[in-house]
């Protein structure tokens, strides 16, 4: 039910909070207590002057009756929804919002923090199966125990060592013992969570993403021509190269943003079914602004949730919005099959594929990939690629079959794939 059609039901709750019989306010704004209860179960529209004499009898504004609940806190309900798939009732937001506004504000909260929790998971996630440093501490230290053992092995055993090598193998002991404990000291710093839980993640990427999600990738400040893009930085809070980066991330979103105007590009998504070709072709731009612009469409407005991957050619991500259902590791080591690599191979050719996670309820997902040049064309020059990939979860009726794809190798599940780097560190099954 739209929001508009639901003031009869905020008048009755207003109503009831007050204490106020039917009867007296219908006296009271000059209408019979039928017609009033009509109006209460929203089965009659009412006009501005009825509207203004209820309100100023409930002793409230009339906005407040006609709009209902903050705009924003139904955003955030109907985002939290998704969650869940279809078995949240969004079209009774409204009325949530309206009855139980403090319940509401706990829902939207306690789905910010999971988005958060889940993300830090994500992270960590990535930090244990690809970071080069963890891999170098833990072998830094099972190096230094199997020393200290070995040269135990030969002290405590039956053969007479004579006082100089004993003295040596102590020399090695102490030696050994000593680069354990600093190799442990640095590793157990390395994976110690800072002190405030709550700060944005320690690398520059890492600060921006945290800022983004916090927006919901949305940010109406860069919805307009004349965006003032250092002030937006500034008023991230960011600072150093997370500032340098979110510079480029805002003024991509700008160029973008007066390419696509939000109110016509909303509008025309919704007619065209966020199909980016025909979405392309309305607008007469190209087609990885359309990959772009998609997700950046605000949350909770009927916009179904959009995932943005972005890598160089290198395959080193540069840009990750992710979305349920669909995951990659933002520090390397991705899964080779994504279109967002493929479409490396075929630049400016637009790709569209299904693609579906290992697992036995992973749903599949519509992806639209498309390489592109970021320099002018010079002689005797590579083009400088920058890959786009948009994820929409959920089948598609007129897509290919979906292509088996993996997060990483090294905790994909999948043991025929002929795409496979190095042995998973799971056990391997057939799916």
């Amino acid at each position: 039910m739209h929001t508009t059609q639901l003031s009869g039901t905020r008048i009755r709750e207003k109503r009831i909070e007050l204490g106020l019989r039917q009867a007296a306010l219908a006296a009271a704004v000059g209408i019979s207590p039928s017609y009033l209860n009509l109006i209460e179960h929203n089965r009659r529209r009412i006009g501005g002057k009825l509207m203004s004499a209820l309100a100023s009898e409930l002793g409230v504004d009339a906005a407040t009756l006609s709009e209902g609940a903050d705009s924003h806190l139904l955003d955030q309900l109907r985002a939290a929804a998704d969650l869940i798939g279809d078995k949240a009732e969004v079209t009774r937001a409204e009325e949530l919002a309206t009855r139980f506004p403090g319940w509401s504000e706990l829902i939207t909260l306690q789905a910010r923090r999971l988005a958060v929790l889940e993300g830090r998971v994500q992270a960590l996630s990535d930090r244990m199966a690809h970071d080069p440093f963890l891999a170098t501490a833990l072998h830094d230290v099972i190096s230094a125990v199997t020393a200290i053992r070995s040269t135990a092995a030969i002290l405590v055993g039956q053969e007479q060592i004579d006082a100089d090598w004993q003295r040596r193998f102590h020399e090695n002991i102490h030696t050994d013992s000593l680069r354990l404990g600093k190799s442990s000291e640095a590793l157990i710093a390395y994976l110690e969570a800072p002190d405030d839980a709550s700060q944005s993640p320690e690398t520059p990427m890492g600060q921006v993403d945290a800022y983004l999600a916090q927006n919901s990738y949305h940010l109406p400040a860069l919805e307009n021509d004349d965006a003032d893009l250092p002030e937006v930085v500034a008023r991230s809070g960011l600072t150093g190269a997370a500032a340098v980066l979110l510079a480029g991330v805002c003024k991509q979103y700008a160029d973008d943003a007066r390419a696509l105007p939000m109110a016509p590009f909303a509008q025309a998504c919704l007619q065209l079914g966020y199909d980016p070709a025909r979405l392309s072709a309305k607008f007469g731009v190209d087609f990885a602004t359309v990959l772009r612009r998609l997700p950046s469409l605000p949350p909770g407005m009927g916009h179904p949730p959009m995932g943005l991957a972005v890598c160089d050619a290198s395959g080193a991500l540069l840009y990750l919005k992710p979305v349920p259902g669909f995951a990659m590791p933002v520090t390397g080591g991705a899964c080779s099959l994504w279109p967002l690599f493929s479409a490396l191979s075929r630049p400016s050719q637009p790709l569209r594929s299904m693609a579906v996670l290992p697992g036995p309820v992973a749903l599949p997902l519509l992806c639209y990939a498309i390489a592109v040049p970021i320099t002018q064309h010079q002689f005797d020059m590579p083009p400088v690629l920058r890959s786009y990939m948009l994820v929409l979860p959920g089948p598609s009726e007129d897509a290919a079959q979906p292509v088996p794809v993996g997060v990483s190798c090294r905790i994909c599940p999948r043991a025929d794939c002929t795409s496979r780097r190095e042995p998973a560190i799971i056990g391997l099954s057939t799916l």
